[in-house]
């Protein structure tokens, strides 16, 4: 089914307030005492990771803003400084643009939530009855074909995979559950999201994300390249662990700063800044691109999982832990994580280059620095919001350690 051009211009260009802003922000820096806790735990969050340098941000519109940074771009010797300006990978951050446009295409009638994906793809076995919903809240049982690959990426990151290799993958590696039944993760399912949206309107990824997230983001430095585009230069690198026996070998890593968007494309694949990063965050967290029925069916939650807290649930396309809402993900040779409370409009942007400890850890660093600027002082004529977060500062640096797979100085002992 193609819908027309007409339809999908109408649908981008609706009205509606500016959504590139979600909250009234202050522009002056947040205090001192806060501004030294955060930089303390960004040092921590790249010590324990292992990685060559780091960026982040904070902002808490009652209070002020932080962007931090510590380190290089890489571990060679000519390399950059780390800038609030730096470049990293998004990892499955890149899920949120991909459910976004779905959610704005069913805001406009092109397609529906609870539409099967098999109306828009005929030619692959395996998939029915799977709806569109299920594939950005992970509940449509597919397999992913990540875990069974992570080492591949990491060993051959310039090879070019087909989108249709890494959907295989994921129906190859078996089903979780039933469609509807259970919630799994699945990058390949997300993949297969972004090929019915294609089929569905007859227009690119690239496009699709232009008119219906970036361009009303005021998202200028986010994409995914071209898959044959490696040299990312500038950008923050990307390194983990060589296997070892028992474990990560710390003293041997992979270099993966020159790897191919086609190991993660639509679900992982994307670049950005901390700015985009900052404004995509917030728009996902508060549904402000969409009309008021979808915003509020997008954060009608289901269970992560079996034995996890009543305090997380998982949305159409992001997780959501207490208050906060949103991604942590890993890319090969790369943990990101970003978070927004839609109430009070804090907000949490992390990115480090080493992906050896895994999604949990840089989502732990997150929530430290939420902790921290939750409790920043209300600059005057301003109040301090309630955000009542369901872990503790302690608690979550105690998992950051807890997690750490390749602490420097481990690092430098096994040297």
């Amino acid at each position: 089914m193609i819908a027309s051009a007409s339809l999908v211009l109408t649908a981008c260009t609706g009205g509606g307030p500016d959504p590139a802003r979600s909250f009234d922000e202050l522009d002056r820096a947040l205090p001192d005492s806060t501004v030294e806790q955060l930089q303390g735990v960004l040092d921590e969050a790249v010590r324990q990771s292992g990685s060559s340098g780091g960026l982040a941000g904070v902002w808490a519109p009652w209070s002020g803003s932080w962007e931090g940074v510590t380190g290089t771009t890489g571990f060679e010797d000519h390399a950059a400084k780390v800038t609030p300006q730096t470049k990293f990978r998004l990892t499955t951050g890149t899920t949120e643009i991909t459910c976004t446009v779905l959610l704005r295409l069913a805001d406009a009638g092109v397609v529906g939530l609870d539409d099967h994906v098999t109306e828009y793809v005929d030619s692959m076995p395996g998939i029915e009855g799977i709806t569109l919903r299920q594939l950005c809240q992970q509940t449509s049982g597919l397999g992913d074909f990540y875990p069974g690959l992570r080492s591949h990426f990491a060993a051959n990151p310039q090879r070019i995979w087909s989108e249709t290799e890494l959907i295989s993958g994921g129906l190859a590696a078996g089903r979780a559950s039933a469609p509807g039944e259970g919630w799994a993760p699945s990058q390949a399912g997300v993949m297969l999201l972004s090929l019915a949206l294609r089929n569905a309107t007859g227009r690119d990824w690239d496009a699709l994300a232009e008119d219906y997230v970036f361009d009303p983001l005021g998202m200028e430095d986010t994409a995914i390249p071209a898959p044959s585009d490696v040299d990312h230069h500038g950008m923050l690198g990307a390194y983990l662990a060589k296997p070892g026996d028992g474990g990560p070998d710390c003293a041997a890593h992979f270099d993966d700063s020159k790897q191919s968007s086609s190991m993660g494309g639509a679900a992982a694949g994307a670049v950005t800044t901390l700015a985009d990063a900052q404004a995509l965050s917030e728009a996902f967290a508060t549904g402000s691109l969409l009309g008021e029925q979808l915003a509020r069916e997008q954060w009608t939650l289901v269970p992560m999982s079996g034995d996890a807290p009543a305090w997380q649930g998982y949305g159409v396309g992001g997780a959501q832990y207490g208050p906060m809402r949103g991604t942590a993900g890993e890319g090969a040779g790369a943990l990101t994580a970003a978070f927004t409370d839609p109430k009070s409009g804090l907000t949490v942007v992390v990115a480090l280059n080493n992906s050896t400890s895994g999604a949990d850890f840089v989502r732990e660093v997150a929530f430290a620095l939420a902790s921290i600027a939750s409790k920043s002082k209300a600059a005057p004529d301003h109040e301090l919001p309630m955000v009542e977060l369901p872990w503790s500062l302690d608690q979550a640096v105690a998992k950051m350690s807890e997690l750490a797979k390749c602490p420097a100085e481990e690092v430098a002992a096994a040297e």
